[in-house]
């Protein structure tokens, strides 16, 4: 049971993201190695809380472990890899817990995502639940060794077409994804209807100022590392546009926007639905952006060949060119959202980074920081 989410006056079922199914699979499999029987479901925790039970499909014994799968179930989200079978493969090994990728999970062959070079694409959050998934097993069992766990999505290399990891050096595949183990309904329509109820309730309270934040990364950055109350504040996922149309229409004189380099890239060119099927451009902004702040042709053609936001910003700071990039960038994100709303709407924003060497604020507007003070 995942649960349902209210989205423009309906109820959408949620589901359950690739790395969820990965997991369970995975215990699964676990299970059948170390019992002798297959269960016909399992119970995981997904990282926001909720239980997952989900059933297990197409187990079998192989020569040297178990191998079943769990089905994915995107709800009412339209998603690319909704009724495919994620397998898991257990084995055991002398100590610890390996995770791999098989047939069907993408490969990562350039610097810069989630997963170095060389390794499967699983991202960091499902390879942390398919570990203790399986460990679980391990303690209950008591069993002392240790266990590889490889994972294969049976439709994976025909739907990774589909998807950019072609473009970001992907092969091979589709990523196993997931940062809350829940795939909540994300309709265009409704949930850019949502954001606008949540908006006009909060103004209903009299408020004058709202806090902005640009999806869970934006949401987690501001009540983590900046400390802000989480009062007033609506999550706009990708619909910063919405977001602050509505804020204009419903009375709010003062607006904080926060967002992940990621996403608030994008509104240097002035996008403000940042999901990616609308485009991307995040390395061809900060590639313009270098370009107005001097950098050299060698450097422009490395920061294009770049695959994320963060691979861009180590260049550019081994360059010595991050600083004067990004005040380019702030600069034109302030004129897009100019140009947007009237000037009677004060917006500020901050643009962050959450990756492992660089979890801070990389810049923000001028006057962001009075602001700021109102939730800290």
């Amino acid at each position: 049971m995942t649960g349902q989410r209210l989205v423009g006056g309906k109820m959408l079922r949620c589901g359950y993201t690739t790395g969820s199914c990965a997991a369970a699979a995975a215990k699964a499999a676990a299970t059948a190695v170390l019992s002798g029987a297959f269960p016909s479901a399992v119970e995981i925790r997904t990282p926001k809380g909720p239980l997952l039970t989900l059933d297990v499909r197409d187990p079998s014994f192989t020569e040297n472990g178990c191998r079943c799968a769990v089905q994915k179930d995107s709800g009412d989200d339209p998603d690319i890899t909704n009724g495919v079978l994620v397998y898991a493969s257990v084995t055991k090994i002398a100590s610890g817990v390996t995770v791999d990728g098989g047939e069907g999970v993408g490969r990562v062959t350039r610097p810069g995502l989630d997963q170095p070079p060389g390794e499967a694409a699983i991202n960091s959050v499902p390879r942390r639940m398919i570990r203790e998934a399986v460990e679980s097993v391990m303690e209950s069992t008591g069993y002392a060794g240790g266990l590889s766990v490889v994972i294969d999505i049976s439709e994976g290399r025909r739907l990774a077409q589909k998807t950019f990891n072609p473009h970001l050096g992907i092969v091979g595949g589709i990523s196993v994804l997931g940062t809350s183990g829940i795939v909540e309904p994300m309709s265009d329509e409704a949930l850019a209807e949502s954001i606008r109820v949540e908006i006009r309730v909060l103004a209903e309270k009299q408020k004058d100022a709202i806090l902005i934040t640009l999806g869970n990364y934006g949401y987690d950055f501001a009540s983590g590392p900046m400390g802000l109350s989480m009062d007033d504040n609506v999550t706009c996922s990708n619909f910063i546009g919405t977001a602050l149309d509505s804020a204009a229409e419903n009375g709010f004189r003062r607006v904080l926007l926060i967002g992940h380099i990621g996403k608030l890239v994008k509104m240097g060119i002035g996008l403000f639905n940042t999901h990616s099927r609308n485009g991307d451009g995040r390395l061809e902004t900060l590639t313009a952006c270098a370009l107005q702040a001097g950098a050299s042709l060698p450097v422009l053609q490395a920061l294009s060949a770049c695959v994320t936001t963060d691979a861009a910003l180590d260049l550019l700071e081994k360059e010595g060119l991050m600083e004067q990039t990004l005040s380019v960038l702030k600069g034109r994100i302030a004129f897009y959202i100019g140009r947007r709303l009237p000037d009677s709407v004060r917006t500020e924003f901050v643009c962050f980074s959450n990756s492992e060497n660089r979890n801070c604020i990389l810049f923000q507007s001028d006057g962001a920081e009075m602001l700021i003070k109102r939730w800290r």
